[in-house]
């Protein structure tokens, strides 16, 4: 219709590094979700990428992190460097870039998305807000310093760190011309008279940045703070090997948080030569620590350890100290405690005294003591209304304002759309104005204005979406139930078979409903009728779906039918679709039609789809734990368990990374924590109770395994496909361990499992541990028919590893150890085929080593557990070596 607007406006307040990042990624988002939205960002600067952290034009003025760690691209983590290395090709990791180079390239970036972005547009208003309202709807009104105004369907805070306060400066010291409040203003330093001395009053970073661009040749530099503290120094070279972060379980309030923090770098510094790793890898979990302190300790935190923390925390790089090492041994830079107590004009200069009684006459004084925290006295109007209007509180602390987990504002209008990231979190966060932090936030404030404004009433698609924006074709009730049941699926968490039901009850032609049912019941043996669920979502389909739907429908067909090419096709044209991507992918729920590289490639490749959406980092932190990329992958699963702690991927890879660098007792403890937390909801939450008993196992605490197997693995607590996959393969681990005293309880493990699996099972992985569990249960006849039925499939991966890996379990159980070990060595290149992860796959090394043992072969046997000790070292496995006789 002429004249209506096409576009759902989303005001972006601030163009520095917080919104070009904010405004980047809703463009993605809202390309991505199919929602024409008009991104305004607001802010009265020239470029786009600069505040007042990017806007010098000194090139001696540094990034404080490497240049590999500032990618703005959430799946490119090296985008910024390759940047850099276009300009400068000398460029190498470590590098710590100019800042100003940094604002070009945020600039760079946003003008890429821009470009990318297929219904969206990027308008740019070069005034300031300075008074905000809402209206009865949830949008909101913007007033702009111009006079002009903006109504926004929602509205994203980017207002970066507040100017520096100037409460400590004596009145007339306020009121000086020679008084300079914010170093980076525009023009700020440009009217210090050459020649002058200067008072810098602050010793953090932005004094040693101010200190750099002021070192003349006859000027001295005075620089004073209450404690005299200048930051620490960058290693000149990274630390020879990673750090993991120490085990606080049980640390709770500050003293006791201080001690172990204090033991950590003691430690790290005896077995590293330097401290500052150990800071380091407390990085992923410094907001946890902060939020779990009771609010007193964190009160004494910072009246008490605030600069301490600060100071070796936020590090200078090792140019920047070296500039300023010189400039103090040369007496150009005067470094002490000291407060101003008053100041007086001394002809063109001013005098000022100190609160013990020294003075400095100088040309100027220049506040560098860092941004307020404060929004009450900050002196922003737009915060002031924000506040007075109930749309705001502040934060914990005072520090900021107060947000939800996905930074939405917290005031008296929930229904008001409103986000703020980077440094007004930092009362909710605490560490949170680092480019590593904001990228992320950007990432899930822009996910959730795009959902928002795809729910809200006048904003709502006609054909309702998907979490990731991919369009279903079905009524909003249906849709809603869809969205339910692939939330658990993603979270791995209960319902999801339930609410695929109400799904296609509500619509019954529904055809992702029915496709959806169909992989439950294949994969997970769920209730389902699965050749009837894909006849109705291929009857469905035929009468009505969008191109993506109806290549969905015949890849879940495909996959049930035991191929995997058009489920990777479906993947390349729609990297979006989770649910596809989670049939691909081995994983806790499905057993995935890849393994190995393959599996990596295809994780790695979907990044730019899904930057740092809490799943994705899930399944990403499972590849790179699969990669031995342990810090990798142990920092994904923070980020992601702090987006959403339910996110069941992430903890299953943590549990991994735990299990696989051979921190058992850590692990243990950790899984027994979130199981007890989270994992009441979890639909497999047996797999994490097995984790657990591999935790047992490996240290050597059989009472412990089979108390936690009768207790939460045993039938009639686990049933169906789990039954098997983590009851039965515990038992037989249990056996070829000597962890059970008499005989396994594998019957009623059998008893309880889908009755299908036991005779067809529908995938490899499937039939893995229905023939793990028929050993447990000295079932050589069934294990005979199975291994018959996969010689006889069509599936190559059934005839050529499933039936070889039945006959040598056969041979296993019958103690035929002349048959057994050849067939087991020779199936060691192929295991990873029948998918799942390698911890569920070493149940087949754990049958080898068995057999060798029983076969009196044990100086192969010694050699065996001596490679497993070097990858993953245990007290089970260093038991059973001692026990051998030594390898000749």
């Amino acid at each position: 219709m002429a004249g209506v607007h096409p576009f759902c406006t989303v005001a972006v307040v601030g163009a520095g590094a917080a919104g070009t990042l904010t405004a980047a990624r809703l463009l993605d988002a809202a390309t991505t979700a199919r929602l024409p939205l008009e991104v305004v960002l607001i802010d009265p600067a020239a470029e786009n990428g600069r505040g007042p952290a990017y806007s010098t034009t000194d090139t001696r003025h540094l990034l404080n992190v490497p240049a590999e760690r500032m990618s703005a691209d959430p799946g490119r983590p090296e985008d910024f460097l390759d940047w850099l290395r276009g300009r400068e090709p000398a460029t190498t990791k470590g590098t710590f870039a100019p800042r100003a180079h940094y604002g070009a390239y945020l600039a760079d970036h946003l003008r890429h998305s821009a470009r990318r972005a297929a219904d969206s547009r990027l308008r740019r208003l070069r005034d300031r807000v300075v008074h905000a309202a809402a209206l009865p709807d949830g949008r909101v009104t913007l007033r702009l310093a111009s006079g002009g105004g903006l109504t926004a369907e929602a509205v994203v805070l980017a207002t970066g760190a507040h100017a520096p306060g100037t409460g400590w400066a004596p009145e007339e010291l306020r009121g000086s011309a020679r008084f300079v409040a914010d170093p980076w203003a525009p023009g700020a330093l440009a009217d210090v008279p050459e020649g002058a001395d200067v008072l810098l009053v602050g010793t953090g970073l932005t004094m040693a940045d101010v200190a750099v661009t002021l070192a003349r040749p006859d000027r001295t530099v005075h620089a004073v703070s209450r404690n005299g503290l200048l930051p620490q120094e960058h290693a000149p070279a990274p630390a020879a090997g990673p750090v993991p972060a120490p085990d606080l379980t049980g640390v709770t309030g500050l003293p006791a948080l201080r001690a172990a923090v204090l033991r950590h770098v003691a430690r790290t510094r005896r077995t590293h030569g330097d401290w500052r790793p150990a800071l380091d890898s407390l990085r992923p979990h410094t907001t946890a620590l902060w939020q779990g302190l009771p609010a007193a300790d964190r009160a004494r935190f910072l009246a008490d350890d605030l600069r301490q923390w600060e100071v070796h925390r936020h590090r200078m790089p090792a140019a920047v100290a070296a500039r300023i090492a010189e400039a103090r041994r040369s007496g150009r830079l005067a470094v002490r405690a000291a407060e101003v107590a008053a100041t007086a004009p001394d002809g063109d200069l001013l005098r000022v005294e100190f609160a013990d009684g020294d003075t400095v006459t100088v040309g100027a004084v220049v506040n560098c003591t860092g941004p307020r925290n404060d929004a009450r006295s900050a002196g922003d109007p737009l915060l002031d209304s924000l506040l007075d209007g109930d749309l705001a509180r502040p934060g914990p602390h005072g520090l900021g304002l107060g947000t939800g987990p996905d930074g939405r504002l917290r005031g008296g209008r929930p229904d008001v759309r409103m986000w703020t990231l980077g440094a007004p979190r930092r009362g909710e966060l605490w560490e949170t104005t680092a480019v590593p932090e904001i990228r992320a936030q950007a990432v899930a404030v822009a996910a959730a204005v795009v959902e928002a404004l795809g729910a809200a009433p006048a904003t709502r698609r006609r054909t309702p979406a998907d979490r990731y924006g991919l369009r279903l074709t079905t009524t909003l009730d249906a849709a809603a139930a869809y969205n339910r049941a692939l939330d658990s699926i993603l979270r791995v968490t209960c319902g999801a078979e339930e609410n695929l039901k109400e799904a296609v009850a509500a619509d019954p032609g529904f055809a992702l409903g029915h496709a959806a049912l169909a992989l439950l019941g294949h994969e997970w043996g769920a209730d389902v009728d699965v050749p009837a669920a894909l006849a109705a979502a291929a009857d469905a389909a035929s009468r009505g779906c969008d191109e993506r739907e109806r290549s969905f429908v015949a890849a879940a067909a495909s996959a049930v039918a035991g191929g995997s090419s058009a489920l990777l096709r479906h993947i390349d044209a729609h990297p979006r679709d989770a649910l596809a991507v989670s049939l691909a992918v081995p994983t806790i729920a499905f057993g995935g039609v890849t393994c190995g590289e393959q599996t990596w490639d295809l994780v790695e490749r979907l990044a730019p789809a899904y930057g740092d959406d809490w799943w994705y980092q899930g399944q990403l932190a499972f590849v790179r734990q699969e990669q031995e990329r342990w810090d990798e992958a142990e920092e994904l699963t923070v980020r992601a368990l702090a987006a959403e702690p339910g996110s069941g991927h992430a903890v299953h890879a943590r549990t991994h990374v735990f299990y696989e660098t051979g921190r058992h007792t850590e692990g243990l403890a950790w899984i027994d924590r979130w199981i007890d937390a989270e994992g009441r909801r979890a639909n497999n939450r047996a797999h994490f109770s097995w984790h657990a008993a591999l935790h047992e196992l490996a240290t050597g605490d059989t009472d412990a395994v089979r108390a936690r197997y009768l207790a939460q693995l045993a039938p009639p607590t686990v049933t169906g496909a789990r039954a098997l996959v983590d009851s039965g393969s515990l038992l037989w681990r249990c056996l070829v361990t000597g962890a059970w005293d008499g005989p396994l309880p594998a019957e009623a493990v059998l008893a309880g499992a889908p009755e299908r699996w036991c005779t067809e099972p529908p995938t490899p992985f499937a039939a893995l541990h229905t023939a793990v569990t028929l050993a447990a249960a000295g079932d050589s006849a069934a294990l005979r028919s199975l291994r018959a039925r996969a010689g006889a499939h069509g599936d190559p991966v059934f005839r050529e590893v499933v039936a070889p890996l039945c006959a040598a379990l056969t041979a296993v159980v019958e103690e035929d150890w002349a048959a057994a070990l050849p067939a087991l060595r020779a199936l060691a290149p192929r295991i990873p085929e029948l998918g799942g992860s390698a911890a569920q796959r070493d149940v087949v090394e754990e049958t080898l080593l068995f057999a060798l043992v029983s076969a009196g072969r044990h100086t192969e046997a010694a050699a065996l557990l001596d490679a497993r000790l070097d990858r993953r070292p245990s007290p089970l496995d260093r038991l059973r070596r001692g026990s051998l006789e030594p390898a000749s």
